[in-house]
């Protein structure tokens, strides 16, 4: 194994889980509201802008902010220092790339949520940023392989929730066993939200149409205006926030394999401990 990683990776990862396990509890929390009351539901911005009616929601945005960029941080410096052990293969590189993207991702979202702290107003939203990719040469192509690729990080959560892959970086304890089911419906959930983001910006690029593009907010109105949608939504809702636990249960039991070593028991470990003692 190589060398071990240094100590203060652990806070900044954790902070970092926590700060998403935020965004998807407030997120989550008002898409069940708006499945419930029949109403619109919010995309992760807007969700967000909503804690300023309080007089503690802009320190709580700053919290978010901070946590937010400290996961991107975690996620460079994993890609980094491969703090996962994921090598130097094509597999591993692939793998290494895909956290550097999470990373950048929610270092913009940081930045969304810290100019909502600072002015009360969003950083615009995806269709304004597509637009300006389209007018570029050839910006209609790159839209779409945005689209695919996102269709492809929703496919990857959905199989990490039904292949319990997330099991491979937690903790063996009490809590996460109990929460188990909860971790694994939450992963698939945002794997349903997110493919769905890239299927509205693969048919922006298809139609030539920035608007048709869209986050969080966008997809959850595409499935609150299916057949059923309200209860679609719903479902949606109670999986979003599942996958908020799935973050904050990271963020306490993550375990990450050149800091805790290869030898740390994990749910996936202890699963196929159990299942060869059945054998």
């Amino acid at each position: 194994m190589s060398e071990k990683a240094p100590a203060w990776v652990v806070p900044v990862m954790r902070a970092g889980y926590l700060a998403r396990a935020a965004v998807y509890t407030v997120v989550g929390g008002l898409a069940l509201t708006a499945a419930y009351t029949g109403g619109e539901a919010e995309g992760t911005t807007d969700a967000l802008a909503d804690l300023l009616a309080h007089w503690w929601g802009t320190p709580v945005l700053w919290l978010i902010a901070a946590g937010l960029w400290a996961y991107t941080v975690w996620r460079l410096i994993d890609a980094a220092m491969d703090l996962e052990d994921y090598g130097t293969d094509a597999k591993g590189l692939v793998a290494r790339t895909g956290l550097v993207a999470t990373g950048l991702i929610h270092g913009a979202i940081g930045v969304s949520v810290a100019m909502l702290a600072l002015r009360g107003e969003s950083g615009g939203g995806a269709d304004g940023v597509t637009a300006r990719v389209m007018a570029m040469p050839m910006g209609a192509w790159l839209v779409g392989a945005v689209g695919l690729a996102t269709i492809g990080a929703g496919g990857y959560y959905g199989y990490k929730g039904v292949s319990e892959r997330y099991k491979e970086h937690i903790r063996v304890t009490p809590a996460a066993r109990r929460l188990d089911p909860v971790l694994k419906f939450g992963c698939i959930a945002e794997g349903v939200v997110i493919g769905v983001i890239g299927a509205l910006i693969c048919y922006a690029a298809l139609t030539s149409d920035p608007g048709a593009a869209g986050g969080v907010g966008e997809a959850l109105g595409q499935i609150r205006a299916a057949p059923f949608g309200r209860f679609l939504l719903g479902a949606v809702a109670v999986g979003l926030l599942a996958f908020a636990v799935e973050n904050a249960v990271e963020g306490i039991y993550r375990v990450i394999p050149r800091r805790d070593g290869a030898d740390a028991m994990t749910l996936a470990r202890r699963a196929r401990l159990e299942a060869e003692a059945l054998l």
